[in-house]
């Protein structure tokens, strides 16, 4: 009998480069070694996410998880997040929020349009490892429905 793992995706929407590399080490460190897809724009990886026709029919067979910072250059990380959210594509895909920002209201907003962690830079890398790790026992033990 063999159980085959969900291989999840990371993508990572960050536009500084310095905290991409940091973000990325500390993954690697808390041992996940799931592929890590770069995006320093919210256009590119929206793009990747919803398809050059905006339908989102591109990720339906996709495991994905989202690292977002809300400071971009082209949009808001707010953007992104509503349009991930009002998906019916993507909805469900696991997004963290990870951000200067330090503000309630935003972090309260970011959870109203259903981000499911929000963490604020300079990271806890504990807490972050922590919670990407329990992303990925989730995907681990989420059930994939056959395609027909």
């Amino acid at each position: 009998m063999s159980t085959e793992a969900i291989s999840v995706t990371i993508l990572m929407i960050e536009d500084d480069e310095g905290h991409a590399r940091l973000i990325e080490r500390n993954i690697r460190r808390a041992g996940v070694s799931n592929p890590i897809m770069p995006f320093t724009n919210g256009t590119a990886a929206l793009e990747f996410l919803l398809g050059a026709d905006g339908s989102g029919r591109d990720s339906a067979g996709r495991h994905l998880l989202i690292l977002l910072d809300l400071n971009l250059p082209d949009m808001t990380g707010i953007e992104i997040l509503e349009k991930v959210k009002n998906n019916p594509h993507t909805r469900r895909t696991p997004v963290v929020v990870l951000t200067t920002t330090d503000d309630s209201r935003e972090i309260q907003r970011c959870y109203d349009l259903g981000a499911n962690v929000y963490i604020t830079k300079p990271v806890n890398y504990e807490s972050f490892a922590h919670a990407i790790r329990q992303l990925g026992l989730f995907f681990s033990v989420m059930q994939v429905p056959e395609t027909a």
